[in-house]
């Protein structure tokens, strides 16, 4: 039986494209863990998606993750099957251009093949404790120039 496992995670910028951070809070077995980072110049996107990549690295075996995004963007290209699309196109996406992020979205996709994730969308800024604290984290990795 794998083991549970929720990750929140979350990514900011300032200014689009900026500097910008991203946090995320794993949580098993009454165990919290705080992880966050930033880059000097990229995107909102980048950011959300590095959160994501950044939470699932940190889990050393297979587990069953409920992970929860305030990103349509995540949520929805594994929810609406659009990385399986991309991926049939050689990573191009319904315009046949080439899909943005590409090497992220190719990480995240081995790590979701290594793990059984659920993607879970929450509503941003809203009265979320965990999203609100991930805001929290990618917004300090931000001012605190972890980037």
């Amino acid at each position: 039986m794998l083991k549970k496992v929720i990750i929140y995670t979350d990514g900011a910028c300032s200014g689009n494209p900026g500097p910008g951070g991203w946090g995320a809070i794993l949580m098993c077995d009454n165990v919290k863990k705080e992880i966050s980072g930033g880059k000097e110049s990229t995107t909102n996107n980048v950011m959300e998606i590095t959160a994501v990549i950044e939470g699932l690295k940190l889990l050393k075996y297979p587990c069953d993750v409920k992970l929860y995004s305030d990103s349509a963007y995540v949520v929805n290209a594994f929810n609406q099957k659009w990385i399986d699309g991309w991926k049939k196109n050689g990573w191009k996406n319904s315009s046949k251009e080439e899909v943005k992020n590409k090497e992220l979205w190719q990480e995240l996709d081995k790590l979701t093949n290594i793990h059984n994730v659920k993607f879970i969308k929450v509503k941003g800024h809203s009265d979320n404790e965990f999203n609100n604290r991930c805001d929290e984290l990618a917004r300090n990795a931000i001012k605190e120039g972890m980037c």
